[in-house]
């Protein structure tokens, strides 16, 4: 399996990421708030696709051993928290526009936010990370950090995220192809972070999530 080569074209995706803050911030600087130890993106809910939690979990992999156990400790809480989360917003389960809404309110710390309100793993963090403090579109709607200073009914840029999720899907797909893995529906599923630092890498490219 040719992990480095999966692992080089996600690098790609991160640079474009990268690139777009950065030309938000050139432009747009004095609407975007993200500043050292503002850890507000550090406990919004999202998932990774598993190129993503695969490219976690192996610089996770090569932390200290202190580090790895306070991440995990922090991990069972996160997971705890989500599923308290979860079985709130069942009353939610006929209508998922509202399901959608109220879990976008809801916070999680993630455990790779240490005591000093730093990542453990900022080189190689997630990309929804690297772009959360500026417009992002999602489903064709627009969205951004509740704490920038974009004014609504005004038009910006945004950096497209359905664009990259299906690049992320794409990647994924091959990483199970590679794996063998015989159903490809899980190529589409998504992952805490706490649940990708917890789990091991060979479950994580063959999809065995259960």
């Amino acid at each position: 399996m040719d992990l480095h080569n999966l692992f080089e074209r996600y690098k790609l995706l991160v640079k474009k990421a990268d690139h777009a803050f950065l030309i938000m911030k050139r432009d747009y600087g004095d609407f975007i708030r993200c500043r050292i130890h503002c850890s507000d993106c550090c406990h919004a809910i999202f998932g990774l696709f598993l190129i993503e939690a695969a490219y976690i979990k192996h610089h996770f992999s090569q932390l200290n051993r202190n580090e790895k156990r306070e991440a995990i400790l922090r991990a069972e809480r996160s997971d705890k928290d989500l599923l308290e989360i979860e079985e709130r917003l069942k009353v939610y389960e006929n209508n998922q526009r509202m399901r959608v809404f109220a879990l976008s309110k809801e916070r999680v710390r993630c455990p790779l936010l240490d005591q000093n309100q730093e990542c453990i793993l900022y080189p190689f963090r997630p990309i929804t990370c690297r772009v959360y403090g500026i417009p992002t579109a999602i489903h064709g709607k627009g969205r951004v950090c509740s704490m920038a200073a974009f004014k609504k009914g005004e038009t910006y840029p945004t950096f497209d995220m359905d664009a990259t999720y299906r690049e992320l899907y794409h990647l994924s797909n091959e990483l199970l192809m590679q794996t063998g893995c015989e159903d490809m529906n899980v190529a589409s599923l998504l992952i805490s972070v706490s649940k990708a630092i917890r789990m091991p890498m060979e479950d994580i490219i063959r999809g065995n999530l259960e």
